[in-house]
Formats: C-alpha cells, sequence, structure tokens
C-alpha cells in the first residue's frame, strides 16, 4: 500500500526529495493508479519551518499518516509526540482527514495534545506572568479537542485552571474562564466543581468594574451550570420538565442546577442587581452588541430551571429589580437579532411564571406572603369588620368578594389575582380607599363588586394573552404590554368601574360589564409590537361608554357570544396545549427527516473577510438523530439523494452547544446555483429573510444557513426551539397560525356535539359548599 510520498522540499537548496523508494503512483496492489484516481497534494510544514509537498492517501489514519511523514523527514523522535494541525490549528482526526486532503488544505506537523496539555499544565502551574496569558489563550483553543481534554484532565489541569482563576484579574482572567467555558462544552471532566469556584465566578460577574470580555465568559459558566441539573440529563427529550431525574453515573456532570447556583447567588446580594442592571443599561454601544444578550441568557436560563423550593423567592427578586422594565427598553431601543431571540424567550418563560402564579392557590392560613398582602389591601380599604343580618362575619364581600372563604374567591385568579389587586390598590391607597366607601354608600344591588371585578379582569387578560399552560407561548412578536401586566390590569379594572358607573349597572348586569371590558381590551391592546403605550391609556381612561356600547354590539352581530363563556374557555385552552404539541411533535419530525440548505454567510461575522468569501460547498444536507442529541450533516457542491439514517453524513453538531436559534442573520454567497424553486433572489449585502444560525453561549455560530422556501424554514427555527427543553420560543408566523387553526377546528368539531343537539352552555359552573367532615367516599362508576 502507497501511504506517503513528498515532493521537493521547498525550504532547502534544490535537489533534496523526501520521498520514500515506493513510488506515490501505484495503487493498493501495487499497479500504476490511473492519472484520473492521483491523490490531492498537500503541503505539510514541520515544527522547524521545513514545508514539503505530500501525496496523502485518503483512506489512511492519522497515525499512520504521521508515522509516514516522521520517516521520510528522517525524524528520530517517536511519532506519537506528534499530531497534524491545519492553518487554523484545527486538530486534524480520522474524522475530518478525508476532508483535510481533498480539499488540499494546508497542514503542520506540530506537538502531540499529549505534549501540549502537559506543556500547559505546568505553564499553568508555574503562575509566571509573562507566559501565562499566552499559555491561557492556546488553552482556550486545545481544550475543545477531546484528546487534549482528556490529557489536560487526567493531569489535574482543571486545578490548576481553577486556581488560575481565583487569584486572576483583567484579560488574565478573561483567556481562563474563556477557556473554562469551552471545557465545559464536553459532558464530563467537570463533574466535581466545589461552591467555592461557583461563589469565585458569582463575584466576578457581580462587579460592575469587570471587563466585558470577562462577564461574557463567566455569565456563560453560571448558565451552563444552572443547567447541569438531573432533569437535563441526556435522554429523550420530554414536552414536560416534570419528569423525574434518571439515576447519575458516576463522574456525570449533571449534578449541579438551579437550587446549586442559587445558594452562591444568595451569598452576593447584588449579582442579580448587576445582571439586570447590564440588561437595561442606557449605554447602548457597550450593552447591546456586548453583555445584553450574555445577561438575558443568563436569566432566561435561571426562570426556566428554577426548583418548586427556590421558585417564588427567586421570581420575587427579579420582579423587585424591575427586569420586565429593563426588558420593554430594549425592545424599543434593541438593533441587532441577537437580542430577538433572548426577548422572545424572556417572554415565554414570563408567561410559565404568570401561569403559575394564576394556578397557585390562595392560602393566608398557609403562606405568610398572601396573609400579609391581604391585610395590605384591607387595611387600605380603610372599612371595619361588621355582622351581617345572618349574624355571620362580614368583611370580605364588602370589597366585593361574594363569600368570606378567600381561598374560593380567588380560585381561578390564583396569586396572580392577589397581586394584581395589591398593586392596584398600592398604586393609589387613598383613591381606592374612596373607591370602596362610595361602593358601601350605595343600595347593594347597585354595588359595584370590585374584588370580583379585578378578579375577572385577571381572567380576561389571561385569555387575551394566550396564557393557557406552562411552556406554551406561540407569540412571534415583542408584547411590551404584557409584560406591564400590573398597569394594564389597573387600567382595564378602572375602565370596568367607569363603565359600571356611566350605565348606571346592577347586580345582575355584571356579564354585560364584563362582555363591554373584554371588547375593550381587545380594541387596546391591538398591534402590541408597534402601538405607543399612551394610547393603550387614551383608549382605556378616555373611551365613552356609548361608543364602546355602540362597537360591542356590532361586534355581537358578527360573531356569538359562545365564546365568551367560561367553559368554552377552559375547551379552549385545553385544545391549545393539544394543538401546540402536536404542531411541536410535527416540526420535530421534520428534522428527523432532514432538509438541504444553503451555507450562507454571516452578515455580523466578527471577520469581516468572511463575508467575500464564497463557500466551497455551498450545499448542506441536515438531519437530527432518533437520540435528538446532534444534529448530523454533509456539505456538498451539489444536491445528492441522501439515504436513511446517518451514513451520508459525517459532520455533526451538538444540539446542547446551541443556546440560540438567530433569524435574518446571513446572506447567500454569490453566484449560487440553485434550483428554479430552491432559493429567492437575494442581494449578497442584505440578510435573507429564510436564513438562521444556531449560536453558542459565546455568540459564535455553529451554521449559518438559508432554508429553500418558508415553510421549511419555519419547520427547522421553530422546530429546533421546540426541541429545547425549556421550550423556547415561536419564530415564525406559520407556525403560530398552525397552532390557532388547530385549536379553532378542534372547538369547532366539539361544538357540533353540543350545538346540534341545542345544549345551552352556562357561563360558568357553581361548586357547592365542601363537606362538613370527613364522612363520606367517592363511588366508583360503572357504564351499564
Amino acid at each position: 500500500m502507497t501511504s506517503y510520498a513528498s515532493g521537493t522540499n521547498h525550504s532547502v537548496p534544490n535537489g533534496y526529495d523526501a520521498r520514500p523508494n515506493a513510488t506515490s503512483h501505484t495503487g493498493t496492489n501495487g499497479a500504476p493508479r490511473p492519472k484520473s484516481l492521483l491523490v490531492p497534494t498537500n503541503s505539510v510544514t514541520t515544527k522547524d519551518g521545513v514545508t514539503v509537498r505530500a501525496r496523502i492517501e485518503p483512506t489512511l489514519t492519522v497515525d499512520d499518516v504521521i508515522r509516514q511523514l516522521c520517516i521520510n523527514l528522517q525524524i528520530r523522535d517517536p511519532p506519537a509526540m506528534f499530531a497534524l494541525r491545519d492553518e487554523t490549528d484545527e486538530l486534524v482526526t480520522n474524522d475530518n482527514l478525508r476532508k483535510k486532503i481533498k480539499a488540499k488544505v494546508p497542514l503542520k506537523l506540530v506537538n502531540s495534545p499529549t505534549l501540549e496539555a502537559a506543556e500547559i499544565v505546568e505553564k499553568l502551574s508555574l503562575r509566571d506572568e509573562r507566559t501565562l496569558r499566552k499559555t491561557l489563550f492556546s488553552l482556550q483553543k486545545f481544550i475543545r479537542e477531546e484528546q487534549f481534554a482528556n490529557e489536560f484532565l487526567q493531569r489535574d489541569g482543571l486545578s490548576e485552571l481553577i486556581d488560575v482563576i481565583s487569584v486572576s484579574h483583567g484579560n488574565t482572567l478573561a483567556y481562563a474562564l474563556l477557556a473554562m467555558q469551552n471545557l465545559m462544552d464536553l459532558d464530563y471532566g467537570w463533574s466535581n466543581l466545589e461552591h467555592t469556584f461557583i461563589f469565585r465566578v458569582v463575584q466576578i460577574l457581580s462587579s460592575p468594574q469587570s471587563l466585558i470580555n470577562v462577564c461574557r465568559p463567566a455569565t456563560a459558566i453560571l448558565k451552563k451550570l444552572v443547567e447541569a441539573d438531573p432533569h437535563s440529563a441526556p435522554g429523550p427529550l420530554m414536552a414536560s420538565s416534570s419528569r423525574s431525574p434518571p439515576s447519575l453515573p458516576p463522574g456525570s456532570v449533571y449534578r449541579y442546577g438551579f437550587d446549586v447556583v442559587f445558594e452562591q447567588m444568595r451569598k452576593e446580594k447584588g449579582l442579580l442587581e448587576t445582571v439586570v442592571n447590564r440588561v437595561g443599561n442606557a449605554d447602548t454601544s457597550m450593552v447591546l452588541y456586548r453583555l445584553s444578550p450574555h445577561s438575558m441568557m443568563l436569566i432566561n436560563s435561571l426562570l426556566a430551571h428554577a426548583t418548586d423550593a427556590r421558585w417564588e423567592e427567586f421570581v420575587n427578586e427579579l420582579e423587585k429589580l424591575n427586569v420586565r422594565k429593563a426588558v420593554i427598553r430594549l425592545m424599543s431601543s434593541h438593533t441587532i437579532e441577537d437580542l430577538t431571540s433572548c426577548i422572545l424567550d424572556f417572554q415565554a418563560n414570563m408567561i410559565r411564571v404568570t401561569y403559575r402564579k394564576k394556578t397557585t392557590l390562595v392560602e393566608p392560613e398557609m403562606e405568610h406572603s398572601h396573609a400579609s398582602a391581604l391585610k395590605y389591601i384591607w387595611n387600605a380599604s380603610k372599612l371595619q369588620e361588621g355582622i351581617d343580618e345572618e349574624g355571620q362575619p362580614l368583611k370580605w364581600r364588602l370589597l366585593g368578594f361574594g363569600s368570606e372563604d378567600i381561598t374560593h374567591e380567588f380560585r381561578d385568579a390564583g396569586v396572580l389575582g392577589l397581586d394584581c389587586l395589591k398593586q392596584f390598590v398600592k398604586s393609589d391607597p387613598e383613591t381606592f380607599s374612596k373607591m370602596v366607601l362610595e361602593q358601601i354608600s350605595r343600595p347593594e344591588e347597585r354595588r359595584c363588586p370590585i374584588a370580583r371585578a379585578s378578579n375577572e379582569i385577571v381572567e380576561l387578560l389571561s385569555e387575551h394573552w394566550a396564557i393557557f399552560a406552562p411552556g406554551y407561548s406561540t407569540s412571534t412578536t415583542f408584547q411590551p404590554f404584557f409584560l406591564n401586566f400590573h398597569k394594564v390590569h389597573a387600567l382595564a379594572l378602572t375602565f370596568f368601574l367607569r363603565m359600571w358607573s356611566e350605565s348606571g349597572a346592577a347586580a345582575d348586569d355584571f356579564p354585560r360589564v364584563v362582555a363591554l371590558t373584554r371588547s375593550q381590551v381587545k380594541v387596546a391592546l391591538r398591534l402590541e409590537n408597534v402601538r405607543p403605550w399612551h394610547e393603550v391609556e387614551h383608549d382605556f381612561l378616555d373611551s365613552e361608554y356609548r361608543a364602546v356600547r355602540d362597537r360591542q354590539m356590532k361586534e355581537l352581530e358578527m360573531e356569538d357570544d359562545l365564546m365568551s363563556k367560561a367553559p368554552m374557555r377552559n375547551l379552549s385552552a385545553k385544545l391549545y396545549k393539544e394543538s401546540y404539541e402536536f404542531v411541536r411533535q410535527q416540526r420535530i419530525q421534520c428534522l428527523l427527516q432532514g432538509s438541504w440548505f444553503v451555507n450562507a454567510i454571516p452578515l455580523n461575522s466578527p471577520v469581516s473577510r468572511d463575508a467575500a468569501r464564497r463557500p466551497t460547498r455551498p450545499w448542506r444536507f441536515m438531519r437530527l438523530d432518533n437520540g435528538q442529541k446532534y444534529l448530523h450533516y454533509v456539505d456538498s457542491t451539489v444536491k445528492f439523494p441522501v439515504r436513511n439514517g446517518l451514513e451520508d453524513l459525517p459532520d455533526r453538531i451538538d444540539i446542547s452547544n446551541i443556546t440560540e436559534i438567530a433569524t435574518g442573520t446571513c446572506a447567500a454567497p454569490p453566484n449560487v446555483l440553485r434550483d428554479q424553486n430552491d432559493l429567492p433572489p437575494t442581494s449578497p449585502v442584505s440578510p435573507s429573510p429564510l436564513s438562521f444560525s444556531l449560536l453558542t453561549a459565546d455568540g459564535s455560530s455553529l451554521a449559518d444557513q438559508i432554508a429553500p422556501d418558508q415553510s421549511r424554514w419555519a419547520d427547522w427555527t421553530d422546530g429546533l426551539n421546540m426541541l429545547r427543553r425549556d421550550g423556547g420560543h415561536v419564530a415564525s408566523q406559520e407556525t403560530a397560525g398552525f397552532v390557532k387553526a388547530l385549536t379553532d377546528i378542534g372547538l369547532k368539531i366539539k361544538l357540533l356535539d353540543l350545538t346540534g343537539e341545542k345544549v345551552d352552555i352556562p357561563s360558568g359552573l357553581v361548586a357547592g359548599p365542601p363537606p362538613t367532615n370527613t364522612d363520606f367516599f367517592f363511588s366508583d362508576l360503572y357504564d351499564g
């Protein structure tokens, strides 16, 4: 077998010939090789600067190639001491050797990963400031390689790196943190990080004086630790995160999670405040392009992985820091696509927060915070408890509740309803007190039930923003009004009270005023991503009763009010969840089937010269594996029939490394040959609407692709987002439209069974009183 042949050494006098006795023009059986099958020629540069031309047989292993190079170049050191790298210092392995040979990539004969790891660990232990920064710069590149990482870890390099992080500052610290971040992209080797290290990263990130290049990797490290919980351990991805954590094998890195990180965050009180300030900082040149995406990613990760034990504490602290206001500011000022995905993720997380609050019971006997909120509301009313005509306590009914059972009264609105009522009172306690006293002075049948109206407004807004279930959000645009939920609630409640007064409503008119308010909510909150806030205020505060009533009557002529009834809203919520999950599975199935894309040019690439470089292989086929852990792909000069399975797809991308799917980020390369319907024409300097990039935590891109059509763009961008364990968000109107259409169709089918039989659907169901004792049982029911 011909293993290797070299041409003339270009760095020594003419006449030097490094070729072996065997000819490079023979095949594996010694017969002459046809001229058309001659192997490509690559240049190989040694550590001494000697460059030779080499013909390398693509079927050989890297070890065989290195061994033949050592023989031909008369290198006396053992071949195990050497490795091959390309011009970008990427390690040549058996997986990529064939591709690099065919592309005639210049190669370098360098120290093996074993020698590099030993040398770097030794230099780290010396702490020589003159060489430390250069050593760390090399480490952050090499640590991504499995061979190097294994040697580095076996030599206790991780302990040396952690020691460097504990004492370093400035750029040296930045390089060390980046090396640690890259190491943590591996799914092994960092399972024994101590709390002192996590606290050190927290301290670094909480310091307002920390450099940008220090904050970015520190944020990524904390985010990785938050996500390394048992629920995120490798295994089939679940639609819900409620599955029991798997038993972890020895050495698994999935043993940290939210509780471990949050415990260290509590010791450094200023961390969350600093992170939120970086999100909402007015210095757009620094924040928007550097820190905001990373800070947003950390907040989103914490929200998505918060455990039941610390959830309320964490969310309350975020709310106190006014994180919603910071994100709203970003919505109006951001100019880069990186933040769009982060903001939509935040919205989806806040949908989950809102839903959880709405479904959490108000239990003043068990929760001090609930009792405290109720006490504040009652004291602000300036009312006195009394006794009704039947000798029963009279307190909460004076505020408009239907009974004295607070848990029952908040059964639908939950803690969200309690929070909204408290914020409404807190915004102007004196006005609230006057409002309550005014209602008390009226005849009982003419009183507006303020507390009941508050909870009804919560229901209307939850319906408007589709707060049906955790993990389901199909909004593809910014929702600044939703993030101002409490303010919108206060405006809508004020509108309700005004409509009650102006219409002269009585107790039986409550549903009618609710219908008026529902109509106004739709009008005031329309076009949420473009309308200014002052227009929302105007619609709620200045609209006249007669105009609102006339518009509502026209709406009733056009549609049946059946959909506004509570049972229908509940059925719609159930079907919405089912439709979302159906579309999610369909999108993931598209990923499993695979598709062709164009390799695009990223417009925001840090290396500007890349924008003018045409990919040597403009086409890429990508397919998700059945385990849903990797995206396998192949690059090609032309499209070809790809067989089922992964045999035709030699390269892969680890799904766990994808932290963001950014859209509209790249342009088509010039002069890409394409079928007539494959790719819409686009300017080479403008982003394609069908482009997307798979980004890592540090902002680097794993893939830049352009889909052939809108359907496949929606399939892949939304499919990859839905594949994420935290649910991600929907990026396309197409997917959001499918979910809505399936929900509407399902609802109509369900209604056929009822309306066909002319069954009357009540506006609500009143639960009976609870049993007075436990002397009862549930009977089994049998058909027939």
